[in-house]
């Protein structure tokens, strides 16, 4: 829907007309209204504006958004080239349509700001996906009068300031006189005015009124933090103004149990020492209420810190889905205690102890007691110094995976 139709009435021609129907149409009016042809020379200079305005793209989306006065505003209608000039080069002339010159191109309305809305997802809706939905209150151009703020013809360019919304006022200070600027107080920077009982009723001559809009956002499968999803122009609208975009930021939110590098994943599971000694089963929740059950083979001792991966259990990737890996860090529960009878059986099952200062005969052996301590002063002990070692949760390992942390005994 274009906003006004003038032009396309100028040259016979329907608003979708193709540039060669523009082309054709143009050739046979201007050859009757040529001047030299006893043509109407005023009626062949709005022919050629018109088909010099609607055979430019750029100057066309204008005028079919904005009418001819939003074009005028803009500066598409001033610098166009002679009729006579255009007549010629159209009908043999050289240089072709526009070659030989041109000047610089119309600037075109300003676009609005765009309005930037950040969404909280969390990383089960982005492993699986999800629509939401945003309410916004929006300024619309008015739909009684198509944002003109009055009746069509009533809306006049201001006298006071020729449009521009501001005057030039001079002021005596002694000798000299000082040039400043000021809002214009007759249209109050409007750039026009409209006499109160031409002003449309439904936005009293703002020339636009509010609606509420709901935009549904679809988060795809393997989004990541900071990805936008863009409305183009779906934003304030204005008049003679492009409106800006809507545009969503993806929020990732942090998880209590998973960790994520761009599409891989890193959990922290424990078991306990039997399991860690002597194999068995575990099993791992994952974003998706799937439980993926794993085992660990009979014979095998998983040490505290161990890591290993789950290949293609990771987060899928944007619009390929193809999945990453999940890595799992180990850990190792141990008993408080363990009774006095049964540590003959350990002995019997695992390794025999390291002699205490095996093979150093020079050492003077004195005997001492290790005492326990509470989390207090062992987490002050390890910001000290002691027991310090591993990397942090954020390093990379050498192969660019991620990274293992020690544990802590």
């Amino acid at each position: 829907m274009v906003k006004e139709t003038k032009f396309y009435d100028l040259l016979g021609v329907k608003p979708d007309a193709s540039e060669s129907d523009l082309k054709k149409a143009y050739r046979k009016k201007a050859l009757a209204l040529h001047p030299d042809k006893g043509g109407d020379p005023e009626l062949f200079k709005e022919v050629t504006s018109a088909y010099e305005a609607l055979s430019d793209p750029q100057k066309r989306d204008m005028y079919d958004r904005f009418g001819e006065q939003g074009l005028s505003e803009s500066g598409g209608m001033g610098g166009g080239m002679d009729p006579q000039d255009l007549f010629s080069q159209l009908f043999g002339g050289a240089g072709g349509f526009f070659g030989g010159g041109g000047g610089r191109g119309p600037r075109g309305p300003r676009k609005g700001k765009d309005l930037v809305h950040r969404v909280k997802v969390t990383l089960e809706e982005l492993y699986v996906g999800k629509t939401t939905k945003l309410a916004l209150q929006k300024h619309i151009l008015c739909s009684k009068c198509e944002g003109r703020g009055g009746k069509e013809g009533s809306v006049k360019t201001c006298q006071g300031c020729h449009g521009q919304g501001i005057k030039v006022v001079l002021r005596q200070l002694g000798p000299m006189v000082q040039q400043m600027q000021q809002t214009c107080p007759d249209c109050q920077g409007a750039g026009e005015q409209i006499a109160p009982k031409d002003r449309c009723k439904q936005c009293n001559g703002k020339k636009i009124t509010q609606e509420r809009q709901v935009l549904e956002a679809r988060i795809d499968v393997g989004m990541e933090d900071g990805q936008q999803i863009v409305f183009k122009e779906a934003a304030d609208q204005a008049p003679n103004t492009i409106p800006g975009d809507v545009v969503i930021i993806v929020d990732e939110q942090p998880h209590p149990r998973f960790k994520r590098r761009k599409n891989d994943l890193v959990t922290d599971v424990e078991i306990d020492l039997l399991t860690a000694l002597g194999g068995g089963k575990i099993q791992i929740e994952h974003l998706d209420k799937r439980a993926l059950s794993v085992e660990l083979p009979a014979g095998e001792v998983v040490k505290p810190g161990a890591m290993k991966v789950l290949r293609g259990q990771g987060m899928p990737s944007y619009r390929h889905h193809e999945m990453g890996d999940l890595y799992v860090n180990l850990s190792v529960t141990f008993p408080d205690s363990i009774p006095i009878e049964r540590i003959a059986l350990l002995e019997q099952a695992l390794p025999p102890r390291s002699e205490p200062s095996k093979g150093r005969k020079d050492l003077d052996v004195e005997d001492v007691v290790m005492d326990d301590i509470d989390e207090r002063e062992a987490k002050q002990a390890r910001s000290n110094g002691a027991g310090a070692g591993g990397m942090d949760d954020d390093e990379e390992g050498p192969d660019g995976g991620p990274g293992v942390q020690c544990a802590q005994a």
